[in-house]
């Protein structure tokens, strides 16, 4: 079995993009190309099947033939919903899960989130950057995770927690330090927007 047939990927698409005038942020046109599209050119390569968790514009997402789901938690819209979405239907050992609106993020990121997972035995990996002050950022939408895990998150989103970071902590998890602090930068204003279409 190939090491990317070892995950599934999940695409989160569900932001409110409240700084983006509440647009679905997913279909906002990055070099005359939806941002979730860009998306699927980076992680598609990287995973044995990828599925995208979008709760508006389903069927302009489906168009791009990959399966759709909407969030089965609907009293709240966050990470943790999207990822809820993704173990439930998840059919590999692993998930790995990216952004919509983080379009250059790299083409090894899947397998040093794996490779991290493995070697520690552990339930999670996650991406970490430094800036030049070598302060260290966490990027927990960026992960990686083990497919039995849906219980647990159940649990925790039924206690009222919402916290990406908080739910880490609670199991076996890896921090992964990736160089390049700017791969991992998202878009969520138009100028930032406009600054990632000068570094494409």
């Amino acid at each position: 079995m190939s090491q990317k047939s070892l995950v599934d990927g999940l695409i989160l698409c569900g932001g409110q993009a409240q700084r983006m005038g509440g647009q679905d942020k997913g279909l906002i046109e990055l070099n005359h190309l939806p941002l979730f599209e860009h998306g699927i050119q980076k992680i598609a390569p990287q995973v044995g099947r990828l599925m995208l968790n979008a709760n508006r514009n389903q069927d302009i997402y489906a168009q791009s033939g990959y399966p759709v789901f909407a969030d089965t938690y609907l009293n709240f819209s966050g990470p943790l919903a999207g990822f809820h979405v993704g173990l439930s239907y998840c059919q590999a050992p692993y998930l790995a899960i990216v952004p919509c609106d983080s379009p250059l993020f790299p083409d090894d990121l899947v397998e040093l989130l794996l490779n991290a997972v493995q070697s520690q035995d552990a339930d999670v990996s996650y991406v970490v950057t430094h800036n030049a002050q070598h302060q260290q950022y966490s990027h927990p939408v960026f992960c990686l995770m083990r497919q039995g895990l849906i219980d647990n998150l159940s649990a925790f989103l039924d206690s009222g927690e919402r916290k990406i970071d908080r739910w880490f902590h609670q199991l076996k998890y890896v921090e992964v330090l990736f160089p390049d602090e700017g791969a991992f930068v998202n878009i969520n204003t138009p100028e930032e927007l406009a600054h990632i279409e000068k570094l494409l």
